[in-house]
C-alpha cells in the first residue's frame, strides 16, 4: 500500500545540498525531501510520497485529504500509525538490506 498524504512543513533547511523541511502530519513530524517542490515554503501544505514532497497543495486540499484518509482509516483501510511503524521498521534495517534488489 502506497500513502500520498499531505503535510505542513514547519522548518526548512539543508543537508549535503538537499533542501529538507520538518513536515507535520497530523500528531508526528518528519523530515522530508522538499527539492521536487521548489515553490513550497514554510506554512505551505505539500502532498508527500515515500519521504519528498511531490506537490504543493492549498489548505483546503490538504483538510480534504486528511478527512478522506481518517474516513479510510475508520472503514479499516489503514491507519497513519500503522504507516509509521512500518517506516521505522525499515529504517531499522540495515542500509544494505534496504537498498539491495531481489535476485
Amino acid at each position: 500500500m502506497s500513502f500520498e498524504l499531505p503535510g505542513k512543513i514547519l522548518e526548512e533547511y539543508t543537508v549535503r545540498n538537499n533542501r529538507l523541511g520538518l513536515v507535520e502530519f497530523a500528531d508526528t513530524c518528519r523530515p522530508i525531501f522538499l527539492d521536487l517542490v521548489p515553490d513550497a515554503k514554510v506554512g505551505d501544505y505539500v502532498r508527500v510520497h515515500v519521504g519528498f514532497a511531490t506537490e504543493r497543495v492549498s489548505a483546503e486540499q490538504a483538510q480534504h485529504a486528511i478527512e478522506q484518509f481518517s474516513h479510510e482509516q475508520l472503514n479499516g483501510v489503514g491507519t497513519l500509525k500503522s504507516a509509521e511503524r512500518a517506516l521505522e521498521a525499515e529504517e531499522a534495517l540495515p542500509e544494505t538490506a534496504r537498498r539491495s534488489k531481489p535476485r
